[in-house]
C-alpha cells in the first residue's frame, strides 16, 4: 500500500498532468484535493489530448478517481468533462465526488469579475471562473456543498439567507445575479440529479481503500507559490496547494502519506501579476514560451518566462517535505548555447537564499545565477526515442544540469520529461 501525493513546486503549469497520468499506472485511486475549473492539467495520451480542469489526470486510464472536499465544483464544467472524455474514449468515467466539496455558484461568477476589476495591481490574476468568491463562502460559513443539491429542504432554508445577500452585495457593485431564486433552485437541484450517481463520502472510501492496501494518489493543482498561506499573497489562488492541503482536501490523516513528489518545470512560468525574481525579456521570453507552449490551458493567457529559481524550489521542498523531483520540458531548453540558474538573490547588498515574504522585497530581489552549458535541440520523435533507452543516452550537458539541480537542492530527480507525450519520460531506476 503506498499514499503518494504530487505537487507543484513553481507557480503552477509546471507538467502535474502528464506525471500524473504516468504514475496513475500504479495506483487504483487517484484524487484532487484543492482547488476548482481554475486549474488546468493537460494529458496527451492515446494520441489524444486531454485537458482536465476537475477530473483527475488518471481518468484517462479508467482508474477510480476522487473529487474531494477540498475542491470547488464547477458542475457544469464537471458533467461536460465526464461527457466529453466518456465519448472520445468510449470508456466510462469513474468518480467519486464528495458531498462535502463546495459549488461554485452562478452568482459567484459574477462577483469573481467585478471584484478582479477593482483590486487593480493587486489582482491574483483570478480566472472569472469564481473560485476565490466560492471559496470565501466557505470559509464565512454561507456556501452551498454537493450534499445541498441532493436535500431540496436543506438548499431552500440556505437560500433563504443567503439570496438576498448576494443580491444585495451584487447590487453594491450595480451588478445583478439574472436568476430568481425559485431559477436558482431549480438550477440547484438540476445539477444534483445528473451529479447524484457520482456523490459520496470520498474521505471514508479513501480510507477504506488503503485499509484494504490499495494504492492511492492525490492530485494537487496549481503550485506551492500560488497557496494561500505560503504563496506570493495576495498574487496566489485561493486554496492551499501544498501537500499539508491534501490531508485538510481529503479527509486522510498525515501519517498515511507515504511520499510526496514535486514537479519542478526546467524554467519558470507564470501568469497574473505579481514578482518574478527570474522573468525573461524579450525575445528570449517568447522563444520559450512559443516552444513550451506557455498558454494557459484554462484562459489561453500567455505565461510570463524566466530561469530556474532554485531559491523557490528549496522553499517548495521545505513547506511540503518532498521526497523527490519530477523535472519537465527540459526538452524546450535544447539549443541554447548556455541556460542559467538562480542560486540565491541579492537585495540591498545582501545575498539571500530563503523565499521572502514580504512582496515588497521580492520585487526588489535580482537573481544570482549560475551558467551551465546548454544541450542539442531535438526533434519531439528523436526526445521520445532518447528516453526510451534511457538516461544514460541524454545529452551530458543535459545530464550534467540535471545533476546540477540535485547537488543544490540535495533531492533526485527521479522522472525527467522530454515531451508532452506519456511515453517521452524516463523513470530512472525503472
Amino acid at each position: 500500500m503506498t499514499v503518494k501525493v504530487v505537487v507543484g513546486t513553481q507557480f503552477g503549469d509546471e507538467g502535474k498532468g502528464k506525471i500524473v497520468d504516468l504514475l496513475a499506472s500504479s495506483f487504483d485511486v487517484i484524487a484532487r484535493f484543492n482547488g476548482g475549473a481554475n486549474a488546468g492539467h493537460t494529458v496527451v495520451a492515446e494520441g489524444q489530448r486531454f485537458a482536465f480542469r476537475l477530473l483527475p489526470s488518471g481518468a484517462v486510464r479508467q482508474k477510480q478517481t476522487a473529487i474531494c472536499n477540498g475542491v470547488v465544483v464547477d458542475a457544469e464544467q464537471l458533467l461536460g468533462e465526464i461527457a466529453d472524455i466518456e465519448e472520445r474514449t468510449g470508456r466510462e468515467v469513474r468518480l467519486w465526488l464528495s458531498d462535502r466539496a463546495h459549488v461554485v455558484m452562478p452568482y459567484h461568477k459574477i462577483l469573481d469579475e467585478a471584484e478582479k476589476s477593482l483590486v487593480g495591481k493587486l489582482s491574483s490574476g483570478s480566472t472569472g471562473r469564481g473560485i476565490g468568491p466560492c471559496y470565501g463562502d466557505k470559509v464565512t460559513r454561507t456556501g452551498i456543498r454537493i450534499c445541498d443539491l441532493l436535500d431540496e429542504e436543506s438548499l431552500r432554508a440556505k437560500l433563504d439567507v443567503y439570496y438576498p445577500l448576494r443580491e444585495k452585495l451584487l447590487g453594491a457593485y450595480g451588478l445583478k445575479l439574472g436568476l430568481s431564486k425559485e431559477e436558482l433552485v431549480k438550477w440547484c437541484l438540476e445539477k444534483g440529479t445528473m451529479l447524484k450517481r457520482y456523490v459520496a463520502d470520498t474521505s471514508l472510501l479513501l480510507n477504506r481503500a488503503i485499509d484494504e492496501g490499495k494504492n492511492v494518489l492525490l492530485e494537487g493543482a496549481q503550485g506551492t507559490h500560488l497557496d494561500i498561506d505560503h504563496g506570493i499573497y495576495p498574487y496566489g489562488t485561493s486554496s492551499n496547494t501544498i501537500a499539508g492541503g491534501a490531508c485538510t482536501g481529503t479527509g486522510i490523516s498525515p501519517t498515511r502519506i507515504d511520499q510526496v513528489v514535486g514537479i519542478v518545470k526546467a524554467y519558470t512560468s507564470r501568469v497574473g501579476e505579481g514578482p518574478f525574481p527570474t522573468e525573461l525579456d524579450e525575445p528570449m521570453a517568447s522563444r520559450i514560451r512559443e516552444k513550451g507552449g506557455e498558454y494557459g490551458t484554462v484562459t489561453r493567457r500567455p505565461r510570463r518566462c524566466g530561469w530556474l529559481d532554485l531559491v523557490m524550489v528549496r522553499y517548495a521542498l521545505r513547506v511540503n517535505g518532498i521526497s523527490s523531483l519530477a523535472m519537465t520540458k527540459l526538452d524546450v531548453l535544447g539549443g541554447l548555447r548556455e541556460v542559467k540558474v538562480a542560486v540565491a538573490y541579492e537585495h540591498d547588498g545582501e545575498e539571500i537564499t530563503e523565499f521572502p515574504a514580504n512582496m515588497r522585497v521580492l520585487s526588489a530581489c535580482r537573481p544570482v545565477y549560475e551558467t551551465l552549458p546548454g544541450w542539442p535541440d531535438l526533434p519531439a520523435a528523436v526526445w521520445k526515442e532518447v528516453a526510451g533507452r534511457g538516461y544514460e543516452e541524454l545529452p551530458m550537458a543535459l545530464r550534467e544540469y540535471i545533476a546540477y539541480v540535485q547537488r543544490s537542492l540535495r533531492t533526485n530527480v527521479d522522472i525527467i520529461s522530454l515531451g508532452q507525450d506519456r511515453d517521452a519520460t524516463i523513470v530512472k531506476g525503472s
